[in-house]
């Protein structure tokens, strides 16, 4: 099988761009996309459970990685939200999954939302992390929009190893992330 085009793209273009602009001592320091995370809250299957399997079932299908719920942790009375029950799902990415999961989403995915300009360049935690919402699941062309019964939204956060958010910045906009404003 062959290597997926933006794992090339690192390994080809990215990394010697990154050591001229940053100046690294050796390509070890170059940071890299280390896994996406990609969680799914799902606010009505307190009420519903089968709302839980339909997220999972979605996730899976959209990162072609299988899915896991998310169980809460702690009671919420007001929200009628038990221990123990499940309100969520979640999918962990490494590898060339991640790498063929990042090619869709920015080359196929985001072009696909309403009035896009761009994604936030406000999403980076300070140790180079980045997370971006997304509001419709529908943007994803697996999802086929007559099955779809509900519009949930998801948070994909891509965890790099760069030490700052500025690293982390150029590092995904090397990649082809189509961010909004100029930062810097």
């Amino acid at each position: 099988m062959a290597n997926p085009r933006l794992k090339d793209k690192y390994t080809n273009e990215i990394v010697q761009a990154l050591m001229d602009k940053f100046q690294y001592k050796s390509i070890m320091e170059v940071p890299k996309i280390t896994k996406i995370c990609v969680n799914k809250g799902i606010g009505a299957a307190v009420a519903d459970k089968k709302l839980v399997d339909v997220g999972v079932e979605e996730l899976t299908v959209i990162t072609g990685q299988k899915a896991v719920p998310t169980i809460s942790k702690k009671s919420i009375s007001n929200f009628k939200l038990r221990d123990g029950m499940p309100i969520g799902a979640r999918v962990t990415l490494r590898g060339d999954k991640m790498y063929e999961f990042m090619d869709r989403l920015m080359s196929v995915a985001l072009p696909r939302v309403r009035d896009f300009r761009g994604i936030n360049d406000k999403g980076f935690d300070g140790r180079g992390n980045y997370t971006l919402g997304v509001k419709e699941q529908i943007i994803f062309p697996e999802i086929s929009i007559d099955k779809v019964n509900r519009i949930n939204g998801m948070d994909i956060t891509f965890v790099t190893t760069a030490k700052t958010d500025e690293e982390s910045y150029e590092l995904l906009k090397a990649f082809g992330m189509p961010f909004a404003g100029g930062k810097n």
